[in-house]
């Protein structure tokens, strides 16, 4: 499959190409073009021209093409699911949940679209003013900047693409290079429903070049990123004045109470798929588990016994669990982690070996130090750490040991020690009795630390897409 860049409904190639290949075996799926700077400047260029276009759509306008787009979306799921399956490597079940998810984020901003407005502002509650009225409207900001995972390409676009439409916006998508081609879809289905094809712009390549002169561009008003933490400090240190919303993840921590003994093997399930699901490739995977140290070895039992029921091998295969990472560079940092942590005495309970280049068993570690990377980083592979703890203050304690605060969760039946834990954990999310993998598509996400600034969901995306404009009339 050919891919290409799309700037105002224009395929645009370029001689010297991406290959993007299926993690599973390396077989190639298909190319993208090695976009540069010049590409970056004829889509903004373009954008600009664009984000005119979208001034003359009414919010009914918008609120309608969005829906039309999800509708689109959803009649090709089967065909998007498989293309995201060779590209991300995640199950092809897994790939149709996304494609769900997907239609369901560009309905929610569909509606939001029609829920946009501003509130009158009391100015005769100043001293001395009189005969004054008026009120804020929120307005769009112009060209934004989307630069998008490898992991979720399709949902995760959705929720800045489709805000930042909702909005009045126009959008330069920078899609991650091993997953452009999914990206490209989506742009065109949104062409397709009806907005500005000078509106919605795909450049391919990689973050150093087309990534980069995104991010400098001034005339870009919003950078909104997906990815890693320092990827996300260079963007802001080169972006300059203008708006931003950043995603950048965790190691996601999760405490298992002592009154939980009954419930234990539907917890030690409910973990393990939290923490291996697409692979252990998203940002809130469990990671981190802090069991009471009265039920630690019977989760640790139950859950090596969930484990050894998963089936691991090709994605496109209906019956596969989990699939592989999705490259070998992935594959060869989840080694060297796991290979740190049993070197500083951590110990293995299943898994840590390599099924092939890019397949690694479901791994489960404990007694893992609290300074390996491990511990304190993201490791972004599907490898679960568990330590034990005696208390929840002891687990709060554990849980913020770390840069990170994106979400967490606790299982306890104890109302006072759920309180305290969402009191006390830095985290932007914090899930009672579930996992910190559970996410909606409408609910405030993001998170508190290095993890991150703003929040996505349709309706909260918008808030930092738009500005505020203040319009007041004297009357006397």
């Amino acid at each position: 499959m050919k891919g290409y860049m799309l700037i105002g409904g224009r395929k645009v190639f370029k001689k010297k190409e991406i290959e993007i290949l299926f993690p599973y075996d390396n077989s190639v799926v298909g190319t993208i073009p090695d976009g540069d700077a010049e590409d970056v400047k004829l889509a903004v260029d373009v954008a600009l021209k664009g984000f005119e276009k979208m001034k003359e759509l009414s919010a009914f306008d918008r609120y309608s093409i969005l829906s039309k787009a999800a509708r689109i979306l959803s009649n090709r799921s089967y065909e998007i699911a498989e293309l995201l399956t060779r590209e991300v490597g995640k199950t092809i079940r897994e790939s149709m949940g996304e494609v769900g998810r997907a239609v369901n984020t560009l309905t929610l901003s569909a509606e939001e679209a029609k829920r946009i407005a501003g509130e009158e502002v009391n100015f005769e509650a100043a001293p001395g003013i009189r005969g004054k009225v008026g009120f804020y409207r929120r307005v769009p900001l112009g060209v934004i900047g989307c630069i998008t995972p490898f992991n979720f390409p399709l949902n995760l676009t959705c929720h800045k693409v489709g805000p930042a439409l909702a909005a009045g916006n126009s959008v330069v998508i920078k899609p991650s290079e091993n997953t452009s081609l999914v990206v490209i879809r989506l742009a065109e289905v949104l062409i397709e429903a009806g907005f500005p094809p000078e509106a919605v712009n795909v450049v391919t390549g990689y973050g150093e070049k087309a990534g980069d002169a995104l991010v400098r561009d001034e005339r870009v008003r919003m950078i909104t990123f997906t990815g890693s933490v320092e990827t996300g400090k260079i963007i802001m240190s080169r972006g300059g004045l203008k708006k931003y919303a950043m995603e950048l993840g965790s190691n996601a921590g999760v405490y298992i109470d002592e009154d939980q003994s009954e419930k234990l093997g539907f917890i030690a399930e409910k973990v393990c798929r939290g923490g291996f699901a697409l692979a252990g490739q998203v940002c809130i995977s469990v990671q981190r588990v802090f069991v009471h140290d009265s039920l630690f070895d019977d989760f640790i039992g139950k859950a090596v016994e969930f484990v050894k029921t998963l089936k691991v091998g090709n994605p496109l295969d209906q019956t596969v669990d989990m699939g592989p990472v999705i490259d070998v560079q992935a594959a060869d940092r989840i080694m060297e982690w796991i290979n740190e942590a049993v070197s500083a005495g951590a110990k293995v309970v299943c898994g840590a070996k390599r099924i092939s280049d890019t397949v690694i068993e479901p791994t489960i570690l404990i007694d893992i130090p609290e300074d390996v990377r491990l511990f304190k980083g993201e490791i972004f592979g599907p490898v679960i750490a568990v330590n034990r703890v005696t208390s929840v203050e002891e687990a709060v304690e554990k849980i913020n040991l770390s840069r990170y605060g994106l979400q967490a969760g606790i299982f306890t039946s104890n109302l006072k020690a759920a309180f305290k834990f969402a009191k006390e954990v830095e985290a932007g999310g914090i899930m009672i009795n579930e996992i910190p993998t559970f996410r909606v598509d409408q609910m405030p996400y993001g998170g508190m630390k290095e993890s991150g600034i703003g929040r996505e969901g349709p309706s909260y995306a918008i808030e930092e897409m738009t500005e505020i404009k203040t319009i007041c009339f004297d009357l006397s």
